[in-house]
C-alpha cells in the first residue's frame, strides 16, 4: 500500500504510541485466547457490537415447511382449517402478527368479511362451492381454469367476493388440467414469497433458488444469502449502507450515465450552457456549433450560417453579464461529481483488489501454522481481512452520501450555508479518521509476516487487531453521525440506512424442513 498518502513514514513512532505496554501484556497473549482475534477487546468496549436482523434461508426444499408453520399459528389460534388460514394470510400479507392484531381490535367477523372467508354452515354455496343456484358446473370449471394464474378464485355469485375452497378449486381443474392443477399448487407455494413482505427473492445472477425471510420488523436492514451474496433486503441492490436505498438508485443511475466519461469530458469537451450537453471540438476551428445552436468558444446563439470571419448576429468577443457565473456552475458541478466518483472508485478497486487478497492470506497462515510457534490459533489474520474487506464497502458508500446530503439535489433547502458546513466538517473529519486506519490495516495486511520471527509477529497480529476495534468504533461513529446528525433533523423517512454491525452482513441460516 505504499501508493497512499495517509500512512505515516514513522511508523515506529505509530507503533510506540500504541503498544507501548505489549510487555505487560505477553503473559495474557500465551493463554491462547487472545490469539483469537478480537474477542477479548471487543468485551472491554461494552457490547459495542449490537445485535442484528435474525434471518432464514428459504430453499426450494424449505418452503413448504415455511409456510406451515406460520399457517399452523392462525389455525391453532382461529380453529380454522387450512385453505381458509392461507386465505387470510395471502389478503394480509402472510403478516401473522396483523392478523392477530385485527382479530383483537375488529372481531373475527370483520377479519373474515374483509378476507373474503366464509367458514362452512354460514354461507354453504361459497364455502363448498355447491354452486348450482349461482352458476352451472361447467361455467365454473371455465373460470377455474383461467383463473389458475392468480393465488384465489372468488366466488361467481353476483357482489360476492368471498374466496373459494381451493380444495375444490383444485379438483375441478385437475378434472380438466392436471399439469394447471400442479401450476395452481406452486401458486399458492409461492405466494409465501411473493406477498410476504418478511420473505424476498435472493437477487443474485444467476439465480440461486434461495429467498430469505426476516425474523422481525426490520426490513431497511443487510443479509447475506447462503450463496454468498450480500444486499439489501430493502431494495434488493448489493449492500450499500450507509447509504439510504434512494441516494444509492440515484449515485447508480448517475454513475452509469455519467461515471466512465467523467473524466474524459472534462477533459476534452465542455458543457453547453443552454442545454448542458457536452460538446467535443475535435478540429482546429473555433466555430463549433452545439446541436441547440450554441457555439464552442463562447457559449452565444449563432444561428444556423456562419463564415470563417464572423457568425450572424454574433460576436465572440462582446463579454456577457451573468454568462460566466453559469458556466461556472456547470462545470463545478462536474468538478464535484467527478470528486466523489473518483474516491468512490478508489475504494472499489481497492475493495476488488483485497478480495483476491485472501487466497495470499490462507497461505501466510499455512506457513505459519506448519512453524515452531508457540499459538497454533492464526484467526486474526481472517479477522482482520474480513474487517478490511467491510470497511473498503462502508467507505466506498460514503462517498455518495457526501455527494448528495451536502449538495442541492435532495437536500437544497433543508439546512443553512452555516450547518451545512459544520455537519460536512464533522462527517469528512471522521470519514478521513475512517480512511487511515483503513489504509494502515491493509499495509499491516499485506506485510509479509509469515516469515517474521516470533516476537515481530506477536507485535503485528497486535496492530491488526488494534487497528481492527479502532476502526470499528470509528464505523459506529460515522454511521451515528450519518442517522442522527445529518439525516434525522432533515426529517426525511424515505432516507433510513441499515444499521452498522461488528460482525457484518448478517448470514442467513438455514429453515429446518
Amino acid at each position: 500500500m505504499e501508493d497512499y498518502i495517509y500512512v505515516s513514514s514513522d511508523d515506529d513512532e505509530w507503533d510506540n504510541q500504541q503498544y507501548n505496554n505489549d510487555d505487560d501484556d505477553d503473559d495474557d497473549d500465551d493463554d491462547g485466547e487472545f490469539l483469537d482475534g478480537f474477542t477479548e477487546i471487543e468485551q472491554e468496549r461494552n457490547g459495542i457490537s449490537e445485535k442484528g436482523p435474525s434471518c432464514k434461508v428459504i430453499r426450494k426444499e424449505t418452503l413448504l415447511a415455511a409456510q406451515k408453520e406460520d399457517l399452523q399459528r392462525v389455525m391453532d389460534l382461529l380453529s380454522l382449517k387450512e385453505h381458509h388460514a392461507r386465505s387470510l394470510l395471502i389478503h394480509y400479507r402472510w403478516e401473522v402478527d396483523k392478523v392477530f392484531a385485527v382479530l383483537v381490535e375488529r372481531g373475527t367477523e370483520k377479519l373474515y368479511a374483509e378476507a373474503g372467508v366464509t367458514l362452512e354452515g354460514k354461507d354453504e354455496h361459497t364455502s363448498t362451492l355447491s354452486t348450482s343456484e349461482v352458476t352451472c358446473q361447467i361455467c365454473f370449471e371455465d373460470v377455474s381454469v383461467e383463473k389458475t394464474t392468480s393465488k384465489q378464485v372468488t366466488c361467481m355469485a353476483q357482489k360476492c367476493n368471498v374466496i373459494c375452497d381451493e380444495g375444490k378449486i383444485r379438483d375441478l381443474v385437475t378434472a380438466k388440467d392436471p399439469a394447471l392443477a400442479e401450476k395452481f399448487d406452486r401458486f399458492l407455494l409461492e405466494s409465501y414469497i411473493d406477498d410476504n413482505k418478511r420473505v424476498k427473492w435472493c437477487p443474485s445472477v444467476p439465480h440461486c433458488g434461495n429467498a430469505i425471510r426476516i425474523e422481525d420488523d426490520e426490513y431497511c436492514c443487510e443479509v447475506e444469502c447462503a450463496c454468498g451474496v450480500q444486499f439489501c433486503f430493502n431494495c434488493l441492490s448489493e449492500a450499500h449502507s450507509p447509504c439510504s436505498c434512494l441516494m444509492w438508485k440515484l449515485w447508480m443511475k448517475k454513475c452509469k450515465n455519467d461515471g466512465k466519461t467523467v473524466t474524459w469530458i472534462s477533459e476534452n469537451a465542455k458543457h453547453c450552457p443552454k442545454c448542458h450537453n457536452a460538446v467535443e471540438k475535435n478540429g482546429g476551428c473555433n466555430l463549433v456549433r452545439c446541436r441547440c445552436g450554441q457555439p464552442w468558444l463562447c457559449g452565444g446563439a449563432t444561428g444556423l450560417e456562419h463564415t470563417w470571419s464572423s457568425i450572424r448576429g454574433h460576436t465572440c468577443g462582446s463579454y456577457k453579464e451573468g454568462e460566466e457565473e453559469k458556466t461556472m456552475t456547470v462545470r463545478n458541478d462536474l468538478l464535484r461529481y467527478t470528486h466523489y466518483y473518483e474516491r468512490y472508485m478508489v475504494h472499489r478497486d481497492s475493495l476488488e483488489a483485497e478480495a483476491n487478497m485472501k487466497q495470499k492470506l490462507n497461505f501466510e497462515v499455512l506457513k505459519l501454522e506448519a512453524g515452531e510457534l508457540q499459538s497454533k490459533d492464526f484467526s486474526w489474520v481472517e479477522n482482520g481481512c474480513n474487517r478490511l474487506l467491510q470497511l473498503r464497502r462502508i467507505l466506498s458508500c460514503s462517498y455518495p452520501v457526501s455527494f448528495y446530503v451536502f449538495g442541492q439535489a435532495l437536500f437544497k433547502d433543508e439546512m443553512t450555508p452555516k450547518e451545512r458546513e459544520i455537519k460536512k466538517n464533522l462527517f469528512e473529519n471522521l470519514q478521513q479518521q475512517l480512511e487511515i486506519n483503513v489504509e494502515r490495516l491493509s499495509m499491516f495486511l499485506e506485510e509479509p509476516f509469515a516469515d517474521y520471527p516470533e516476537d515481530k509477529l506477536l507485535e503485528t497480529r497486535m496492530k491488526i487487531i488494534t487497528l481492527s476495534v479502532l476502526t470499528d468504533n470509528l464505523c459506529k461513529e460515522l454511521y451515528d453521525c450519518i442517522d442522527n446528525d445529518l439525516l434525522l433533523p432533515l426529517l426525511q423517512a424515505t432516507h433510513t440506512i441499515a444499521h452498522y454491525r461488528s460482525e457484518g452482513v448478517a448470514k442467513a441460516s438455514e429453515l429446518p424442513n
